[in-house]
């Protein structure tokens, strides 16, 4: 995982409160061997062959547009195609999802 920027100047000052996710203080942090070893699905967002590979693991590479240096509206939608396609993976592995709503971005 590219870890080079954090996350709410990358989406141009939301913090996510549109639902109900304080993102303020986040920030892009690098995987290790015990965190993807850990998981049952691998889902990366871009970073191509950079990203480490262990086998046995399922991955997912999602192609999403880069939010850096864009508007709130303008990352709406690359927040919205995430979400789509977390609740289909969670439906898929049969977790229910819950997301709280909030006030505006």
């Amino acid at each position: 995982m590219r870890a080079t920027h954090d996350i709410p100047s990358a989406l141009g000052g939301c913090r996510g409160s549109e639902r109900g996710i304080d993102i303020s203080r986040e920030f892009a942090k690098p995987w290790t061997d015990e965190i993807v070893r850990a998981a049952d699905v691998v889902v990366t967002m871009g970073c191509g062959d950079a990203c480490p590979v262990f086998p046995g693991k399922r991955y997912l590479d999602w192609t999403l547009d880069d939010p850096a240096g864009k508007t709130a509206a303008d990352v709406r939608p690359i927040r919205d195609e995430i979400e789509r396609g977390l609740r289909g993976l969670l439906d898929e592995l049969g977790v229910p999802a819950q997301l709280r709503s909030g006030a505006g971005c």
